[in-house]
């Protein structure tokens, strides 16, 4: 894993990931490697990690704090730019615009303060289009973000679908794909399958 995409590669989208997108192994194996590869810029925020540490510890009772601990650490050891803290400027942005869950503020706080152009979640009912138009992101599903970069950037993309499945034990193209429809990448699913026949 690698800290920044190379600049060489030209313009970068930066994406902010939301907890519920990290949560999933593959769809976050899928976004960091896709980072590796230079097709996006990731970023997330501390609150957001620990939204999704907190997640996996409810619902996988062999994931405990410590592994919560040691995935963020990781994570942002290996990109030390990922982490944004939103600014008092943008709290005061978001504050304002009207939303159906105040849980959900700091998420797009952050996207705001990390000048992000998507902002990448498949909780997309909570923020609203007048919200993210005010603010100028593009709200994207996981599925529909990681469709669009396999189809501008398959070669990019079929590296990083390599690099997740080395990245798991007994993982394969198989069960990888069988992963991302799991995790209703069901569209990614079907693109990253068409895209490994070719030759």
């Amino acid at each position: 894993m690698t800290s920044e995409p190379s600049g060489v590669l030209g313009p970068i989208t930066v994406v902010l990931a939301d907890a519920n997108v990290l949560y999933s192994r593959v769809l976050r194996d899928y976004l960091v490697y896709a980072a590796d590869e230079g097709a996006i810029a990731i970023r997330w925020s501390r609150a957001i990690l620990i939204e999704a540490v907190e997640h996996l510890q409810v619902n996988n009772s062999t994931f405990d704090a410590e592994h919560g601990r040691l995935l963020i650490r990781l994570l942002n050891d290996a990109y030390p730019h990922a982490e944004v803290k939103p600014t008092a400027a943008a709290r005061r942005k978001v504050n304002q615009l009207d939303m159906p869950d105040e849980d959900d503020r700091h998420v797009l706080a952050a996207a705001v303060s990390a000048r992000a152009e998507v902002l990448c979640t498949n909780n997309v009912k909570d923020f609203p289009p007048q919200a993210m138009a005010s603010v100028g992101i593009e709200l994207l599903t996981a599925d529909t973000l990681l469709s669009r970069l396999v189809t501008m950037h398959p070669a990019r993309m079929r590296d990083a679908h390599r690099t997740t499945v080395a990245s798991l034990t007994g993982a394969t193209d198989r069960s990888t794909i069988a992963a991302l429809g799991r995790a209703k990448a069901t569209q990614t699913a079907d693109l990253m399958e068409a895209l490994l026949k070719k030759p």
